[in-house]
């Protein structure tokens, strides 16, 4: 009863102070932030794209590679609902940096798409992220789907690192880091003021997507057991 408790609460305050956040700076970087000399109007779009890519890269597939790894340890099941929860919701946010990049792309590169280095590996940690969501419905044992996914997991995470370094280690058309780099940021203050307030918005929606997806999880397991116990 308890969890039934848990799981049955009202709004999500959570998510609803997450999504007001997202709308704010979404407002705040197009009608008060100063438009970018160079790239103009499109500019703003780094904003979502990176904060996006920030989110997925940094705390989702981040947080997937350690639940997978302590689950291979410890073999707890909610390790397992915490990684399965985090690969949903870093593949959402994946996908919107793999949308929003290509429209600043066309404005900027005048193209949609380059096979540049950090493009291409986003869009392949994109399809194993995917294929994990895959793996975890095709495989009907519990215990070998949680242990092949929490393997897939990891190998997915192990991206990330290349992913980050990939504008040092090949000649790229995408931009270098603005603020993960040795020096210091190079936004005007009105810019950056915008770009930590879009890294806040987007990681509290993060977390508010991640309780929500998690707490599902949760009650599928509660009643899968359920209908065990009743069998």
């Amino acid at each position: 009863m308890t969890n039934d408790v848990t799981l049955r609460r009202g709004p999500d305050v959570l998510l609803g102070v997450a999504i007001a956040a997202v709308a704010a700076v979404i407002v705040r970087a197009w009608a008060f932030t100063p438009i970018e000399a160079r790239q103009g109007a499109a500019q703003k779009i780094l904003y979502i794209h990176a904060s996006s890519a920030f989110v997925a890269l940094y705390l989702a597939f981040v947080l997937l590679a350690i639940a997978s790894i302590l689950y291979l340890w410890l073999k707890d099941e909610k390790l397992d609902r915490v990684a399965e929860s985090t690969a949903e919701v870093g593949l959402v946010f994946t996908t919107v940096v793999l949308i929003t990049g290509p429209i600043w792309g066309k404005t900027i590169w005048g193209a949609w798409w380059t096979w540049d280095a950090r493009l291409t590996s986003t869009l392949f940690l994109w399809f194993i992220i995917l294929s994990y969501s895959m793996l975890r419905g095709a495989v009907e044992d519990s215990g070998r789907r949680a242990r092949y996914s929490a393997v897939l997991g990891i190998l997915a995470a192990l991206l990330v690192p290349f992913i980050h370094l990939s504008v040092y280690m090949f000649r790229t058309l995408h931009p270098m880091p603005i603020l993960l780099k040795p020096s210091t940021p190079s936004m005007p203050p009105e810019m950056r003021w915008t770009f930590f307030s879009a890294f806040f918005a987007f990681a509290l929606l993060f977390a508010a997507l991640l309780r929500k997806r998690y707490r599902i999880a949760t009650l599928r397991d509660l009643v899968a057991a359920r209908e065990l116990e009743a069998t």
